[in-house]
């Protein structure tokens, strides 16, 4: 499942110094994998410590991870919406992506200028949701004229259509993201082909400075507020520690040095993860001595879609789902051993993939 997570930010706010270290953790080879696909574009590993367990347990030939999709979206400054600096084309490619990750500058350092003056995050939050919220009005506009003469003219989708898309245009008018109207499905179906901006679940991320690793400095405390209001989640991390961290390729070192400053997880870990959450992700795991394999599926899942992730003969083909637990195959160590305690259920068409689960598909070929 190739799900994409969109990194953006105002200049100077480091946005690009996560990404870059994003992308250098390719040298911690124990612990991630990164593959460039262009200059913008990488593909991280979510990190799972469950998967090492049943790498410990079974020793596979092969391994292989879930995986985050981010894209480094350059270009956005004041007026984007209207061309100014990369504008468009920085509103293409934020169109493509599944969640937004908003980088935020929380910290204070006078060599690295911010041009609207002094450090403010509220208004740099707002300056890029203003941009958004006026593309995604521009959209809309577009499309009320061409379902405006069929509304008018009795016709009773293009009627249903334009009464969603007026609620939209005045919920945005007033300042508000789309996704803050919690739209109900008909609403849902009348801007699906617009892939609006604001209707994007946003994860922000407060870049904050190495004094203020575990706790909120006035900055934070004062975006946090803002943003939990919202109902989004926001996530601290200093980037310029991040990228001294991702350059450490031994990790004992580097567990060392997290060590140092007290940290449990980096904060690119914390981002991979809350970025796989935003999505709506969960992941399933199939375990034989070939591989050991971890998948991702959208939470609600059902067993014949979530083994159509491995081959859609599979879901063709569906009779059944063997499932264990992954904390009873952690407690009991093989599959035979589960199986003895009463620890493998049967599984039909209906059942929904809980997160964790080690599953075998029994099938039609």
């Amino acid at each position: 499942m190739g799900l994409r997570c969109g990194i953006v930010g105002l200049p100077n706010v480091g946005k690009s110094t996560l990404f870059s270290a994003l992308t250098n953790i390719q040298n911690v080879a124990a612990n991630y994998e990164f593959a460039t696909i262009d200059p913008n574009v990488g593909i991280v590993n979510v990190p799972d410590p469950r998967l090492n367990v049943l790498v410990e347990l079974i020793n596979p030939k092969e391994t292989t991870r879930a995986t985050v999709e981010f894209v480094d979206i350059a270009g956005l400054v004041k007026g984007a919406s209207k061309g100014g600096g990369r504008g468009n084309g920085f509103l293409s490619h934020i169109r493509e992506v599944d969640a937004i990750v908003h980088v935020v500058r929380c910290f204070e350092d006078d060599n690295i200028v911010r041009s609207a003056g002094a450090v403010n995050p509220i208004s740099d939050k707002e300056i890029i949701e203003m941009e958004l919220q006026i593309k995604d009005l521009e959209s809309i506009d577009k499309k009320i004229n061409k379902v405006e003469r069929a509304a008018k003219s009795g016709d009773a989708k293009a009627k249903t259509e334009l009464e969603a898309l007026l609620k939209f245009k005045n919920h945005l008018e007033q300042g508000k993201n789309a996704r803050a109207m919690h739209p109900n499905e008909e609403e849902l179906d009348a801007v699906a082909d617009l892939f609006l901006l604001t209707l994007k679940d946003m994860l922000y991320v407060a870049n904050t400075d190495e004094a203020h690793l575990h706790e909120d400095n006035a900055h934070v405390a004062a975006l946090r507020k803002v943003v939990e209001a919202e109902g989004a989640q926001l996530i601290r991390v200093c980037a310029s520690l991040e990228s001294q961290i991702a350059e450490i390729a031994d990790a004992e070192e580097r567990q060392m040095f997290l060590d140092e400053y007290g940290l449990k997880e980096s904060g690119l870990d914390m981002l991979i993860r809350s970025s796989y959450a935003l999505l709506n992700l969960i992941t399933y795991f199939t375990a034989g001595v070939k591989e050991v394999r971890a998948w991702t599926i959208r939470k609600h899942t059902k067993a014949p879609q979530a083994a159509g992730e491995i081959h859609s003969d599979l879901e063709k083909g569906f009779i059944r789902a063997e499932v264990i637990k992954f904390e009873d195959y952690q407690k009991y160590k093989t599959e035979p051993a589960c199986k003895e305690a009463g620890k493998m259920s049967l599984e039909g068409k209906e059942y929904e993939v809980q997160d964790g689960d080690v599953m075998h598909f029994r099938h039609n070929s």
